[in-house]
């Protein structure tokens, strides 16, 4: 018996500086009611003492003093609220170029992302900058919210014209699922209630598409792997024999008598039964945390893969992955860095730079090899230990890794499994 949770969509806000992220996201809170009521008394009194006329909603997600006074979004600010039907986390990244590792950040888990574009100005560079990165990290779905139209009096022309440019853009990117929106977020229109100013749109408003955008088939059903992150051996009189893995499945279905491969090591079983807080289940589906009890007695520890006979991951030491470079000072010659993939760690060395992608043109640079922060690149790695590893664009949890500085500790880049 599987308990039913309402379904939680994770989605990312991109946008040039300016175009009103955070105050949408601000708009949306408050028009959704999950807003305390210390929170909006804040914001009022802020309000005020900027000599503002009405409240500016935007307080709501710019929480750095920094942001506050310049105005603008600079860190990954997490955001949760829900209705009845979805549970949701927006991230609100950053527009401005040099923080591009930030958005990196916070798309690397969303479902969607919502680009916005200010009905002035149109499709900008940072328009193709932000829809590039979104289609490089594969997020399924993509929401283009045309921003500001109180300011071009509700004009469907100019509407349908940022819409026609877009879509001719669009169609060099791998992005399959695009929506088009008008809205307000300063007066609301089209966020969460219909705009009586535009009844030319007859689409639905920004929270029905968030809410009914259809996110059940964004994870990977196919191909089986379950990342073991830990062994539970209770050691208890009741449960005296137990041995079970835990970890949170990456993708596939598991179910009891399933025939099954431990990989590196390779031996076989079968699954005895999938445990979880709610005991025995059926079968069991990514992104579920169980433990998964076998037949057999297997040696088997933390970044071990469990996975089916027929279907199996990549073993790998030497890698090709696009990488995104988040510290301020570039590789090192021959430096040395821990590579983190799911539940597995081992050392690894960047051997060799392919080239820089221009997020802007999606031109590759060979001549320029010299990484930068915010600049991704296409590389090659090689690691002391294998990797059981898919594509990026096959298995979103499988073909993402992280590198970690050894001498700092600092994570300094996020990888694509190419």
């Amino acid at each position: 018996m599987i308990r039913k949770e309402t379904e939680l969509l994770r989605f990312t806000t991109a946008g040039s500086v300016d175009d009103g992220k955070s105050t949408l996201i601000g708009r949306l809170l408050y028009d959704c009611k999950s807003i305390f009521e210390d929170q909006l008394e804040s914001v009022k009194k802020s309000s005020e003492r900027k000599g503002l006329a009405h409240v500016d909603l935007a307080l709501l997600t710019d929480g750095l003093k920094d942001e506050r006074e310049q105005g603008i979004t600079i860190d990954v600010a997490y955001r949760y609220f829900a209705t009845p039907k979805r549970k949701f986390i927006i991230a609100d990244t950053p527009g401005h170029i040099q923080y591009t590792r930030n958005m990196v950040t916070g798309a690397s888990t969303a479902n969607l992302a919502l680009v916005l574009i200010d009905a002035r100005k149109g499709v900008i560079e940072q328009t193709h900058r932000h829809s590039i990165i979104a289609s490089l990290l594969q997020i399924p779905h993509l929401l283009v919210c045309i921003n500001k139209m109180d300011l071009v009096d509700y004009n469907q022309d100019i509407f349908d014209e940022i819409v026609e440019t877009y879509r001719q853009f669009a169609a060099k990117l791998d992005v399959k699922d695009v929506h088009f929106i008008p809205i307000s977020a300063l007066n609301g229109d089209n966020v969460v209630n219909r705009s009586e100013k535009m009844d030319w749109y007859e689409g639905p408003t920004l929270l029905h598409t968030l809410e009914n955008v259809h996110i059940g088939s964004d994870h990977n059903h196919i191909d089986c792997r379950f990342p073991v992150q830990t062994v539970i051996r209770p050691h208890s009189d009741e449960y005296h024999d137990y041995r079970g893995y835990a970890g949170r499945i990456a993708s596939g279905i598991f179910k009891p008598g399933d025939e099954v491969v431990v990989l590196p090591s390779g031996f076989k079983s079968k699954i005895k039964t999938v445990d979880s807080m709610d005991g025995e289940l059926d079968e069991a589906f990514a992104p579920m945390s169980v433990t998964i009890t076998l037949t057999d007695d297997i040696d088997i520890s933390r970044g071990d893969m469990i996975v089916r006979a027929n279907n199996q991951p990549k073993v790998a030491q030497d890698i090709d992955i696009m990488m995104c470079w988040l510290n301020n000072d570039g590789p090192k010659p021959r430096g040395k860095y821990t590579i983190r993939h799911t539940s597995n760690e081992a050392k690894a060395m960047i051997t060799e730079i392919i080239y820089k992608l221009d997020v802007n043109t999606l031109h590759r640079n060979e001549e320029d090899k010299e990484i930068r922060m915010n600049d991704i690149s296409r590389v090659k790695i090689r690691t002391t230990r294998p990797l059981l590893a898919d594509t990026y664009n096959r298995n979103r949890f499988t073909g993402s890794i992280i590198l970690v500085d050894d001498a700092t500790n600092e994570t300094v880049a996020a990888g694509m499994i190419i």
